[in-house]
């Protein structure tokens, strides 16, 4: 049964402001989704991710949680495909007995110049960065209660393109900040809250703090560095938690200054 808005105890020095409550965090088993997944868990929360490709990744991150003693789930499924995204909200909601937040996390990049990007490649990226996000919104709608979360993980680049080849990416990011705002008020009357994370540069396998990007991306930053994917985590955690409760329809943007 989910805790109160209230709940807020203190384990090991974590607070558990989370406790009871059960979340679905998609594209979840490295990088940014896993370091959402972590801290919902520290924070007391039972949660499902998915994957698609990384099978013994998403087992670590099941362990990691069910080390917290929290209930913990990987479901493996397309993103960009419709029966899949829908499949894995109620595979969750079976898994955990119900639902409480949901992140859409996962997201993919192709980049290069739009003249040379072929159909297979923009439609991935728009089906999985955009249309899954909705899809994934729409199944968990019926299954989210008075007080439920929907947080999406979009992108710095959705308000800033500094570099060429990233129009198609940087259009399907955008796209969630209408998408968040729209939902906000649909979802209003229903004490449901609709919020976005736009990370800037994060250290991860995918965009390592030592790779090609990491002196033009450091530069652009206020703070000149990296961030982790804890910090990502931490922004989610927030708006999760009763301290979010009143805020809506909003962009966070969590980026070292990038867009400043």
């Amino acid at each position: 049964m989910a805790a109160s808005a209230g709940a807020d105890r203190q384990v090991s020095g974590q607070t558990q402001d989370l406790l009871g409550k059960r979340a679905l965090v998609t594209g979840a088993s490295r990088g940014i989704g896993a370091g959402i997944a972590q801290e919902l868990a520290s924070r007391g929360a039972d949660v499902a991710i998915t994957y698609l490709n990384s099978p013994d990744q998403a087992a670590a991150v099941i362990r990691d949680i069910q080390s917290k003693g929290r209930r913990g789930l990987a479901i493996k499924a397309d993103s960009g495909n419709a029966a899949e995204v829908k499949r894995s909200v109620e595979e969750a909601v079976e898994g955990l007995g119900g639902l409480d937040i949901l992140v859409n996390n996962v997201g993919i990049s192709r980049s290069g110049p739009l003249a040379e990007m072929s159909l297979v490649d923009i439609d991935d990226v728009l089906h999985v960065n955009a249309r899954s996000a909705a899809l994934a919104s729409q199944a968990a709608i019926a299954h989210l209660g008075q007080g439920g979360r929907i947080i999406t993980i979009g992108s710095c680049l959705a308000e800033r393109v500094p570099y060429p080849n990233l129009t198609v990416y940087s259009m399907s990011k955008s796209a969630l900040l209408a998408f968040t705002r729209g939902l906000a008020r649909e979802l209003g009357p229903r004490d449901i809250t609709v919020n976005l994370v736009q990370p800037g540069p994060i250290d991860t396998d995918q965009n390592p703090a030592d790779g090609d990007w990491t002196e033009p991306n450091r530069r652009l930053t206020s703070l000149g560095r990296y961030g982790a994917p804890a910090d990502i985590g931490a922004a989610v955690a927030f708006l999760a938690s009763p301290g979010g409760q009143f805020m809506t329809g909003s962009v966070v943007t969590v980026d070292a200054g990038f867009n400043a």
